[in-house]
């Protein structure tokens, strides 16, 4: 069998066939480097590796195994990637885990998608109930401020108030035993305080 720098010798002359042999020979090495650490983006980010070596194939000087440079490449390649999904230029990769920032954008989306069916069961409710809700929750409104809003005693309102969260744990339904909110159904409606631009990832 040819070794890794005949082959490249060769694919550097042109010979095609021999740049896909030493690519197939690598393959499940590269892939098995992302496949644990990104999951569904391996296969994006081995083509880019690949890529990235077939651009700057003339710049392999030897002086490592050519399976090493295709690690480097790798590495700078998974880099390059998480700087991406975590919104910096900047990274330290010497003090910050891969889980911090490849779990954090699933969660944020998660959290968007919980916040939204939150929403639409809050719309499902009557107009009164909704408005008492978002005034209370979102706009921070007490029970003596809603009582003078809804022109109703103060202890009406605390009434109100019960019987409107009853009404969205109905809607809300699986929702209510959610691990992400499992400190209860209050704390699920609370998730409604904010308005939806400051939950966009």
């Amino acid at each position: 069998m040819d070794d890794d720098l005949a082959l490249l010798t060769r694919w550097r002359d042109g010979d095609k066939h021999s740049g896909q042999a030493l690519f197939s020979r690598h393959f499940p090495a590269i892939y098995r480097f992302f496949e644990h650490k990104v999951g569904g983006e391996a296969d994006e980010l081995v083509q880019r590796t690949f890529t990235a070596c077939v651009v700057s194939r003339e710049q392999f000087r030897a002086d490592s195994t050519f399976r090493t440079y295709l690690f480097a490449i790798a590495r700078k390649q998974l880099y390059s990637h998480l700087r991406t999904l975590s919104r910096r230029d900047q990274v330290d990769f010497e003090a910050t885990s891969l889980a911090e920032i490849v779990t954090s954008v699933p969660g944020r989306i998660g959290k968007l998608q919980l916040i939204e069916r939150l929403r639409a069961a809050l719309a499902r409710l009557p107009a009164e109930q909704q408005l008492l809700l978002e005034l209370h929750y979102w706009q921070e409104l007490d029970a003596a401020a809603l009582a003078e809003v809804f022109d109703i005693p103060s202890g009406t309102v605390r009434v109100r108030l019960l019987r409107a969260r009853k009404a969205l744990r109905v809607e809300i339904g699986d929702l209510a035993e959610d691990p992400v909110e499992s400190a209860g159904s209050d704390r699920l409606i609370a998730a409604l305080s904010r308005p939806a631009s400051e939950d966009q990832v």
